[in-house]
């Protein structure tokens, strides 16, 4: 079963989280604060790091951003701040779900669920090759015909679902609950803005075939044989 990092410095809740986590089967390892938690996410590799805002010494936000520069591990936030700017910070520097405290066992378990099926691809293996594009997922970094290219975190997370399902077409819905999360309450244009900068940033020749192929009505591919 996967290993779950639970990092919280409230004990009460984080023996509950603990114990519903287990109760379903899964391995769980657990820190009171961000020190800890960034030591066990280098030696543990958890499949997801459940991870309050709030802590003593490195705030939640700040232990996104240092995961995230190193790994694409799925992260779900959890703070008694339920305030919708609370949630859009939390989900702009790199966690996939934000959970507001007090929640119920079901809820909780279903966000986990939820979050390691997106994450699951990731996991699989730790690079990926299609076409002229080589995916690098541990140190999340992306060659093209062997230049390197430079990829903010949402679109190096488009691009790997898109080379995960290579040649076959991914809906919109899909990538936007994937790579924004199932909680996205943005508009649908940002998923054509990020489509639209990663194909300047993979696709040099302009006459060239398309890497990335729009499906009209439906969503995007990545062409194997582009």
């Amino acid at each position: 079963m996967p290993t779950v990092l639970v990092v919280d410095d409230e004990a009460p809740m984080l023996q509950s989280m603990r114990y519903f986590l287990e109760r379903e089967g899964y391995r769980v390892v657990t820190a009171e604060n961000g020190t800890v938690a960034l030591r066990a996410a280098g030696q543990e590799h958890p499949d997801l790091v459940i991870l309050d805002i709030m802590l003593p010494d490195i705030d939640g936000l700040e232990i996104t951003r240092r995961l995230r520069r190193e790994t694409g591990i799925p992260i779900i936030m959890v703070s008694a701040r339920g305030d919708e700017i609370d949630k859009v910070v939390g989900l702009e520097v790199g966690a996939d779900d934000y959970l507001v405290k007090p929640f119920g066992p079901r809820e909780f378990i279903a966000r986990v669920r939820a979050a390691l099926r997106r994450g699951g691809g990731a996991r699989m293996s730790q690079r990926v090759e299609v076409g002229p594009v080589a995916i690098d997922l541990a140190r999340r970094s992306v060659t093209v015909h062997g230049r390197t290219v430079d990829m903010p975190r949402k679109e190096f997370e488009l691009l790997r679902v898109l080379a995960e399902h290579a040649g076959q077409v991914v809906s919109r819905q899909d990538l936007l609950e994937t790579v924004w999360g199932e909680n996205f309450f943005g508009e649908d244009k940002t998923l054509d803005v990020h489509i639209s900068r990663l194909r300047q940033r993979l696709e040099e020749d302009p006459d060239a075939p398309r890497l990335i192929q729009t499906v009209r009505g439906i969503g995007y591919l990545l062409a194997p044989n582009a």
